[in-house]
Formats: C-alpha cells, structure tokens, sequence
C-alpha cells in the first residue's frame, strides 16, 4: 500500500509533484556537488570518486525503500548534513591508500586506515541522501506511478543543467550547499526542528572557514596558487644560505611581464603540486640567483628536442598548461605553435601569474580542447608534437574510473599524434615516471604506435620518449644538457589502448585495494537492503534492480564512447548526462500518451540495438567526419537508453508499490556503479556485454512473474 498522505510531509504547501520535483532537483543537485567537491577536498576519495555516486543512489534508494514506515527522516537532514560535511572536513588530508598496480599521486603506506576512512565516508554519504529518498518515496506514493516519474525526472533534468551552469561558470561548495540546505529547509515546512538552520549554517560555516581564499574552480579541479620564496636559514660571514619555499601568492607585479627576475609561481589542483608558472628565458634572472637556478631546469627540459632537430616551423603541444613550454618553443625559433590544454581556467592564470605571457604572442594559438579530439580534427603537420605534463589527478567523469588523460595516453592516441609529424620531426612525450614499469609501458605503446625504436632520455626521475620519423637531420646526441640518453626497455607489460585506457595500471584486472574497498562496500550496501526491507525480494523487484543495473553502466559507457568521439571535457559529460535524461522523459511521455501496454518485444529493439553498438568497431567511427561521429552520437547511441525507459515505464505503470519499485532500481544502480570497476580487467568497450546481461536479466524476471514464478527473500 502507498504511504498514507500525512500533512506533517515535505513541503506540505505545494502539491505532490512541484514537491517530487524539487526534491529530485535537489537530490540530483545535491549528488553532483558531493562528486564535485569531495575528491578536491579529500584526497583519499580523488581515484574513488564513482563511490560517492554509488553511495547516492545507495541512500536515496534505502531511503525509497522504508518510505512506508513513517520513520520522517526528512526532518532529520540538517543533522545529517552537518555530520557529513563536517566528517569529510576532518578527513581532508588523509591520503590515498597505496596500491600495488596502480600508480597515484601522493599517495600514503596505511591501507587499513584510508579503508576505514573510505567506509566512513561511504556510510556517511549514503545516510545523507537516505531522507531525500524518503520524501521521494512518500511522494510516489501520493502520485500516478508515470505522473510521478515524470516529475522526478524533470527535476534530475532540471537540476543537472542548472548545476552544469554554476559549476561551468562560478563553482563554489559554499553557495551550492546553501541552496541544498535552503531548498530542504523549505520543503520542511513545519517539520522543522529549532536546530535545523542551526545544523545547516554550522556545517557551510565550517567549510567557508576551512577553504584557502584565493581559490580558481575549474570544471575539472580546485586550483591554488603559491609562491616560490628564499628562506635564509643561516649566514656565515655574510654569506646566506636557506632553501627554497613555498608562500601564499599575492597580488602580481604591475611590471611582471617586463621586470628583472620576476617571481615563479605553483599552481596546486586538489591540493597537490601540478605545475609552475613563469617565464623560461634564463636572460630574465640573475645567474647567480636561486631563481635562474630553478628555472635552468625547466628551460633544458623543454630544450630537450629542440638538441635533436633543427629549429622548427610548427609545434604542437598538448597539456600546454601554464605555457612553459610553448615559450621554450617560441625562443628556440619556432613559427607557429598550437597549444591544447583542456582546462580553460588554466590559461586564465597563466595571463594573470606568468612572466612570459606566452598565449598572448601572436604566433600562439590556444585551443581549449581535449588533446585526443584535437588530433581527431586537425589535419596539421608539425615539427615536433609534444605531449606535455598532462599526468591527470582527477577522473574525467562522476560515474567512471578512468581519469582525465586516459584517452591521451593509449596506442591509438600516440598513432594519431605521430602522424601529424613532419619527415624529419619528432613526437616526444614528456612523464616524470613515479615507478619504472609505468615508464616502461610508455615507451611500449610509443614503439607498437610509431613502428620505430624510441629514443629515451633521462634525468632523475624525469624521461623524455622521442620518437623521431624519417631520418633526422643529425644523429640524436647520448647528452642534452643534464639529460643522457639510456637503452630503450622493453618489459612485457600489459600496454594502454582505447578499449583499455589505463596508463596507470601496470596490469589488466581489478587491484587489490580495489577488490577490497568495492567488496567490503558492496556487502554493507547489500546488507543494508536486506535489513531494512519490509517484503521479500520478488521477480518484480528483479525486474527493477536488473533494469538500474544496465542503465547506471549503459550511461558510464555511453559517456565513455561520446568522450573518445568529442574529448574528455566536463561539456561532454554533462551533455551526455543531460541527452540520457532527456531520451528517458521521452520514453515516459511515450508510455504516458502512445504504448499503454507493456510487451516483452519491447525487449527486441533494445538488444538488437545495444548489439549494433558493441558489434560497431569504435574506430570505424573514429575515422569518420565530425558530422558522421555527431550523427552517430545522436541518433544511434541514445536509442538503448530510450527503449529501456519505455520498459521501465510501461511495467512501472501497473506498479501496487512504486515507492519500493522506484528504491529496487535505484539499488540496482548502486551494484552497476561498482560493476563499473570491471573496466579495469574486461575493458571499457567490454562493459557492454554486462548491459546486455542486465536488460536479459531484467526480461527473465518478467516473464517468471509472468508464470507465477516468485524468487523470495524473506525480510528481517
């Protein structure tokens, strides 16, 4: 039976569906701002970003699933809210647990500590959406089972563009979390408590207090600036000596782009070293100055190629970054430079902190683009395409695990790059190699990419992997500066492609860490549901849980392919996002107006569709024009995702609990979230045949209800 219509409930002012739907708003809103925020907040979560998205839809499908039990959790979100909040705040400097076959930034040697914090964190974010769940429940209940499904998907709708806008054009976690907070305060109505406003503004308090002041958000990370500064230790006979540190940036000299030895400034994302930003030219500083000495480093680093060729016409960078090395470019004579670096705020504080202003010389043109779609694109040739820093410390999208640059370092991405080369030009990929195996693998997918021997420098842990094409001018020379020239390694190593877009991985398959943390969660989250059910687990239930299942990793893939078309950019994603809402309210407004009856041959457009998609060779649509790759995009690539929102919504019309119904689908989402991480051994491509397994599932549960088959599991 739906939940008796109680006037204590959420909102008690407004009808059921503008309640439903700006509780989905928030819940939505809500979901990507913890996605958005934490892994910049705390590191530990950086490379585990997909279980705040599993923790979610684990909460807001608990929440679903006890919201016939009058239990008003609503009125109990501010405190939740605090709680979470201030929980992740301590958190904030634990770092990631250290993995075996996995290379990370700062990283830390307590695995058991940084589990338990992960399982905090994870339980603390799911008991934050379980009240919103609630309340998204109670209003199933009060509604038609379509009517109300459709107002909860207008307010995902709605609140993943309105947070795609505040996040593209003025991020803060601040603001954000004053609007969730408002939101529910006034949903409250008179459940509220003296000490909700108070819980609420305890928590935003905390986090403005805790965050630095001069913060940039991209939409791709939590960028600070500092600055480098001499600290004297001691002085002998006048002579001082210190050391290099880092202080709080301030306001940039007037006359930095002109003055004598101007000041070397970092830029941190998530709260780790990312790159510098200042000007290469060693005529700019004192020789004798702590400054030059830093900067000499640098300057013979990005001079590396240029001791192999001559001085180049045309230069490509990708990962430009901060700009160092399309000035390097630029003083050793070249013409034209291309610059790609894919975060626009970047370039932003390059103009503002660099002494070399290099992206207003007019002989640069900067492209704010995913290096991997601007090679798709561009139909240049150059002399010397250089793959910059781009070591990724973020993952590029909320629902997967691969990271920003995954597409950019693969066999694939290095073959394209490669033949945009000049006869007589080189390709050189720039990597500070945290562990030799990861070099090793570079070098791999250079020499499978090219067809030709590498050249391998070294200087400490720095590499530069040169892949001259045709023959050189000149024999490469064994030094370049404080570079030497070492043996090309050649380790049996598992090599990143685009069906498995894992540099960072030094092996196919699941790592322990992983294995463990996902295992430990999932058993909680399974746990969790058992418990707290109030029926047993019937086919129908099947049929909703297998129907989540497919969707939550039919999207991830689906924003996977459309990244490896367009580029890994945060506009992508959330196109994607907004594209696969927008196919599943169309299949509801279907069912509501067109299909009044559910049957099973809805199934036979649905598989045959998901085959055309994992039958299709990507690369075939790779090597397509742009308007081929959009075409496919948006007629082909959406049509699974249309035909399984109208099964849901034709089965989920007939619905005696939708409430409950609703929470199976949303826990069923929950265990697609972890299945994600089979990525890791199966391959992204792969994860298709899991969806098609999900949706057969889902279609063996019909027709067993269809025969009077039962499949329960007894509550407790």
């Amino acid at each position: 039976m739906p939940p008796p219509v109680n006037n204590q409930s959420p909102g008690a002012f407004i009808g059921a569906g503008p309640k439903l739907f700006a509780l989905s708003f928030t819940a939505l809103f809500l979901e990507l701002m913890v996605i958005r925020w934490v892994p910049s907040e705390v590191r530990l979560v950086a490379y585990y970003a997909n279980l705040m998205l599993v923790s979610s839809f684990l909460g807001l499908g608990i929440g679903a699933l006890v919201s016939g039990r009058n239990w008003h959790l609503f009125r109990l979100f501010p405190f939740f809210f605090a709680a979470n909040f201030l929980l992740l705040l301590w958190f904030s400097a634990s770092l990631l647990p250290s993995g075996a076959g996995e290379f990370r930034f700062a990283q830390s040697s307590s695995s058991l500590v940084g589990y338990l914090t992960l399982l905090l964190i994870f339980c603390f974010n799911a008991a934050l959406f379980a009240p919103l769940g609630e309340a998204i429940g109670e209003q199933f209940g009060r509604l038609p089972a379509l009517q109300a499904y459709a107002w909860d998907l207008s307010g995902s709708l709605f609140g993943t563009l309105v947070f795609g806008l505040f996040s593209l054009l003025s991020f803060s976690p601040v603001i954000g979390l004053a609007v969730v907070a408002g939101v529910v305060l006034v949903l409250s109505g008179s459940q509220q408590r003296w000490w909700s406003p108070l819980a609420c503004v305890v928590a935003i308090v905390a986090i403005w207090l805790s965050a630095q002041r001069d913060v940039f958000w991209s939409p791709y990370y939590y960028i600070t600036i500092g600055e480098t500064a001499l600290k004297i230790d001691k002085t002998v006979q006048g002579v001082g000596f210190g050391r290099v540190i880092e202080q709080p940036a301030g306001v940039p000299p007037a006359n930095l782009r002109t003055m004598y030895d101007p000041p070397i400034y970092i830029l941190h994302v998530n709260q780790d070293f990312y790159q510098m930003h200042g000007t290469v030219d060693l005529r700019r500083y004192r020789k004798d100055g702590w400054r030059h000495q830093i900067i000499t480093a640098s300057y013979e680093q990005y001079s590396l190629p240029y001791g192999i060729i001559p001085p180049p016409a045309r230069v490509l960078v990708l990962g430009a970054g901060g700009g160092m090395d399309v000035e390097t470019a630029l003083l050793h004579g070249a013409r034209h430079v291309d610059a790609v670096e894919i975060d626009p705020m970047i370039p932003v504080i390059s103009n503002r902190f660099s002494s070399s202003a290099p992206y207003h010389d007019p002989r640069v043109t900067l492209h704010v683009d995913d290096g991997r779609a601007f090679l798709q694109r561009s139909q240049e040739q150059y002399d010397l395409v250089a793959f910059g820093y781009l070591d990724s410390q973020a993952l590029f999208s909320y629902g997967a695990s691969l990271r920003l640059d995954g597409y950019i370092y693969t066999i694939e991405s290095f073959r394209a790059a490669y033949a945009r080369v000049h006869d007589g030009g080189v390709m050189v990929v720039w990597f500070f190699g945290g562990r030799e195996w990861l070099v090793d693998k570079l070098v791999g997918m250079t020499r499978l990419a090219t067809g030709r021997e590498p050249l391998v420098y070294r200087n400490g842990g720095g590499r530069a992997i040169v892949s001259p094409k045709g023959i050189l001018a000149q024999p490469a020379p064994r030094t370049i500066s404080q570079w030497q020239l070492a043996a090309a390694p050649e380790r049996e190593i598992d090599l990143a492609i685009d069906n498995w877009p894992y540099l960072y991985l030094e092996r196919q398959g699941i790592p322990l860490d992983y294995a463990i943390v996902i295992g430990l969660l999932l058993f909680v989250s399974l746990a969790a549901v058992t418990t707290l059910r109030s029926a047993g687990f019937g086919a129908s239930d099947g049929h909703f849980l297998f129907l989540g299942w497919g969707f939550l990793l039919l999207q991830t893939k689906s924003i996977g392919d459309c990244s490896l078309y367009f580029g890994t950019t945060w506009l992508v994603t959330t196109l994607v996002i907004t594209g696969v809402l927008l196919m599943v309210l169309l299949a509801n407004w279907a069912a509501l107006r067109v299909v009044h009856t559910f049957s099973q041959w809805l199934y036979a457009p649905l598989l045959l569709s998901l085959l055309v998609l994992m039958l299709m060779p990507r690369e075939v649509i790779l090597a397509q024009s742009l308007g081929w790759r959009l075409a496919w995009t948006l007629f082909v690539v959406p049509l699974p995702v249309f035909f399984a929102g109208l099964i849901f919504s034709t089965t989920f019309r007939v619905a005696r609990n939708p409430a409950a119904w609703f929470g199976a689908n949303l826990i069923g989402a929950t265990i697609g979230g972890f299945s994600e991480y089979l990525g890791m051994w199966i391959g992204n491509h792969r994860l298709g045949y899991m969806v098609l397994a999900a949706y057969a599932a889902s279609l063996l549960c019909v027709r067993w209800q269809q025969r009077g088959h039962f499949v329960s599991v007894p509550a407790n």
